[in-house]
């Protein structure tokens, strides 16, 4: 897998985080956004919809590059989907710029947007991304993070899978990860640099299939 770290230093990357609240997906956001500051980057990120209201539908924009002048992604300009449950993602597709990924985890958490009965909830929402001719990397983030004894661990989980995809090392993200919990919960810290690899070995199977991915940057 080649990931998009030497497609020009002047580009902005675009990620959308997508899921239900209480997921952790404004955590996702403000860890990558610290990896790309750390670097030098300049990163705007805005959260949109359900905010932090748990069990509310949440997306979170991030932006980073040399400038960024706005944080809000426009539709067809997002080169990664992150989709901490399935139907969110699929329901965010169409910001995805041509070419980009959807990586998602497959557990299945009826957000309000279905039990309201604004939205059905899809059969298979992987499938329906997969029939638009998009890249799908998708897993069980949370039979992971049970795995590891602690659900809340998905989290870290979803930003190891992401680290591949990155316009930096991965270790960038791991260390911003680690120094979120040393600060906060330092007894954690290993169980979550074992939940930043296994989500990193559950989206390297996907990476070892024939037509790799990268991700392009936009300006």
């Amino acid at each position: 897998m080649v990931n998009i770290g030497n497609a020009g230093k002047d580009k902005v990357t675009n990620i959308l985080v997508v899921g239900i609240g209480g997921q952790g997906v404004m955590t996702a956001t403000e860890i990558l956004a610290e990896a790309a500051i750390s670097l030098g980057h300049d990163a705007k990120k805005t959260e949109v919809a359900g905010m932090a209201q748990r069990g509310g539908v949440v997306s979170s924009h991030l932006r980073f590059g040399p400038k960024v002048l706005s944080p809000q992604i426009a539709p067809g300009e997002a080169d990664l989907i992150v989709g901490f449950e399935a139907a969110e993602a699929l329901r965010w597709c169409h910001t995805l710029r041509p070419g980009g990924l959807v990586l998602m985890n497959t557990a299945r958490l009826v957000p309000p947007v279905v039990s309201g009965g604004l939205y059905e909830y899809p059969d298979d929402p992987v499938a329906e991304i997969r029939a638009r001719g998009i890249e799908v990397h998708a897993f069980d983030a949370m039979a992971i993070a049970l795995e590891l004894g602690d659900v809340r661990l998905g989290n870290s989980v979803m930003l190891g899978a992401i680290a591949g995809h990155l316009p930096f090392p991965a270790e960038v993200l791991r260390d911003a990860v680690l120094r979120r919990f040393q600060a906060r919960k330092p007894h954690m810290v290993e169980l979550n640099r074992r939940a930043f690899e296994a989500g990193r070995a559950a989206d390297a199977q996907h990476a070892a299939a024939p037509a790799a991915h990268t991700l392009t940057e936009t300006v």
